[in-house]
């Protein structure tokens, strides 16, 4: 019966999205993706909100939160048909699927109340204020600070590579509040406005031109007392859980946009002639084998609660679209090297085509979102219980 259902679910996921990614909407499909996040992103907000209006956002959000409450495979499905149809990046990722299911868990009644609405219709729109200058990967290391002062807490402080920063209404923020504490220890999550005097946004111009990043500085910033989520000094367990939510189920969707990249790079090395070469033909051969694995591997992790396979699934997928963009150079040959000059007062000094976007952006897939060292030294340390690294 459970099969029957999610075939049909399955059929009207694939039909809706037939249905509507046509008229004003045909124009957005492929939008947005690897490295091209700002791309008519507008447009794609209120496509976002269309999906809301319909009922297709918070899909995993139980139903008395305003979600559909449906199931791990259906979810699954929606993410896989979305890709297939080619539907434009999403922008409400970060309030969607990290901050909304963290306010669930974690979060008051009065904070569900207030936030978990707009997420679902797309009204307002988060970042993430992890990582500092000295607190990459290393997020116990965060030196933000806040102290309560007449009922608000104030901020100050930086954070960098902060994803949307630009374009988002609030903030979620790790930040000390405990004076002369170390380590994961007197840290908060904090809920911080953006629109605010006391918050600087300044982006960061990345390699392909675009500037998805930022850097977020807090001068006396303020939000009330009631805006942090668990108690004070829970911030840790409260950042943990939500990374926990960033390896959900919108991965399969993550990897259904891989192997449409995958596929379209083989028909590139067909129609140019690449796939004669053997050595770009036993590359692409082996790209496709590595991506089989790394679909059973993320399954595996949505279903069984394997030590360890959120930090094996980063390093896995990591490190196989970089090399996926190297090849696109590849099959591309000698005109990869040239760069588009960009048209227009306001535009980038260059305009990247589709595979050199992938392979310049790809360059840091096994940086962000944890360095492929500190997924190594996680694996070492807490799965496999060897000696922790010396640390200064």
């Amino acid at each position: 019966m459970s099969a029957d259902v999610d075939a049909a679910f399955r059929e009207e996921v694939r039909t809706w999205l037939a249905d509507n990614l046509t008229g004003e909407w045909a124009h957005l499909k492929g939008v947005g993706g690897t490295g091209s996040g700002e791309d008519l992103y507008e447009e794609r907000r209120a496509w976002n909100r269309h999906l809301a209006e319909h009922g297709w956002t918070c899909l995993g959000w139980p139903e008395e939160f305003g979600g559909r409450g449906l199931s791990l495979s259906q979810q699954v499905i929606f993410h896989e048909e979305y890709a297939r149809a080619d539907a434009p990046e999403g922008v409400n990722h970060l309030g969607e699927q990290l901050l909304g299911p963290t306010l669930i868990a974690y979060g008051s009644d009065e904070q569900k109340a207030r936030f978990l609405p707009v997420i679902r219709t797309v009204d307002e729109l988060w970042c993430q204020g992890y990582s500092e200058p000295g607190a990459g990967s290393d997020l116990s290391a965060v030196s933000t600070r806040a102290v309560l002062d007449e009922g608000e807490w104030v901020i100050d402080g930086q954070k960098v590579w902060t994803s949307w920063a630009h374009e988002a209404d609030w903030i979620f923020v790790i930040a000390r509040t405990e004076p002369g504490s170390t380590r994961h220890h007197g840290l908060s999550f904090l809920l911080v406005p953006l629109d605010q005097d006391g918050v600087e946004i300044r982006p960061i111009e990345q390699i392909t031109g675009a500037s998805e990043f930022n850097e977020v500085f807090f001068s006396g910033a303020r939000t009330t007392a009631d805006m942090i989520v668990g108690e004070p000094g829970d911030g840790w367990k409260v950042a943990m859980a939500l990374l926990g939510f960033e390896r959900g189920v919108s991965v399969l969707g993550q990897q259904v946009g891989f192997e449409r990249e995958l596929n379209d790079l083989i028909e590139l090395a067909r129609s140019n002639g690449a796939i004669d070469d053997a050595v770009i033909r036993d590359r692409l051969a082996m790209q496709s084998a590595e991506f089989e694995v790394m679909r059973v591997n993320a399954v595996r992790s949505l279903t069984e609660a394997t030590p360890g396979a959120d930090n094996v699934a980063k390093l896995v997928w990591a490190g196989w679209h970089r090399r996926l963009g190297e090849l696109a150079m590849e099959v591309s040959g000698a005109g990869s090297l040239t760069l588009r000059q960009a048209q227009g007062p306001d535009s980038p000094a260059y305009d990247p085509d589709r595979w050199q976007n992938l392979f310049l952006f790809s360059r840091a897939d096994t940086l962000y979102g944890g360095s492929d060292e500190i997924q190594r030294n996680i694996l070492a340390e807490r799965v496999l219980g060897l000696p922790r690294e010396a640390r200064g």
